[in-house]
Order: C-alpha cells, then structure tokens, then sequence
C-alpha cells in the first residue's frame, strides 16, 4: 500500500475494515489478523472505519493484501450468495482440523491468513510452491 494515494489507502481500510466486521471480528481480534503495531488499542479500533488510513506497515500491507485476495476469491465460488461467503468463513472446515477459517486466520496470524487463501486460491499455492519459477525454468 506504501504506493498508493492517501484516498486510495483510506478507500482499501474501509473495504477491509468492512470485510473483518462483516466476518463478526471484534476489535481485538481486528488487532491480531492485522498485527497492527502495539501502540493501537482495541478502544481505538473505530477510527479505521471512518477517520483514517491503516498505518503504511509492511506486515499490515501483506495481511491487508492477503484479506482482500480472500474476499475476492470468495466472490469467485460464491458469486451470487454473499451470505454464503461469510457462512464459509464461519463454519468449521475439515481442510483446518475442524477450525473455522476465521479462526484459522486469527489464532495462527499469518501463517493461518496464507492457508486460507492457499485452500481457496489455487493460483496463490502453486506461487507459493515455487511451481511458478520452475515451470518458467523449464520453458
């Protein structure tokens, strides 16, 4: 995000702020999956709503980008059910050990962010292998 414009930065904390309340986070856990820095406190949280942009931290950026892939890839196996969206996020899945994938994202932090995407994102977990470098060796 350190490339963006301060309106599109504040546009992209109202899309993810959105997305992470929509899921049923509380302000705590807003905290954890964004690994915003200590400084920020839970009772400060809702000024990201409205106010201001997330700071421009390379940790927040990476979550940030791994949380939108995710919604986008939602979108994408359940283009007309909005509500399933955010069912699947909720429900236990088999692929983490029964956990909720929100879960998942907030108690492993993001290790659990870059599983998730990986489970719905096939193109993210072929990158993340290192197939896209070999396939582009052996061409």
């Amino acid at each position: 995000m350190s490339d963006l414009t301060a309106d599109q930065r504040h546009a992209l904390t109202r899309r993810t702020m959105s997305l992470v309340e929509g899921w049923g986070l509380g302000a705590t856990d807003i905290l954890r999956i964004l690994q915003l820095p200590e400084t920020i406190k839970a009772r400060n949280i809702a000024r990201y709503r409205e106010d201001e942009p997330f700071p421009d931290d390379a940790a927040v950026n990476r979550r940030v980008a791994y949380l939108l892939r995710i919604e986008e890839a939602l979108q994408t196996y359940f283009p007309r059910n909005p509500e399933m969206r955010d069912l699947w996020v909720k429900r236990g899945n088999k692929q983490f050990g029964k956990r909720a994938p929100i879960a998942v994202m907030v108690e492993d932090g993001e290790s659990g962010l870059i599983a998730v995407l990986s489970h719905l994102d096939c193109t993210f977990a072929w990158d993340l292998t290192g197939s896209k470098t070999e396939a582009a060796t052996q061409s």
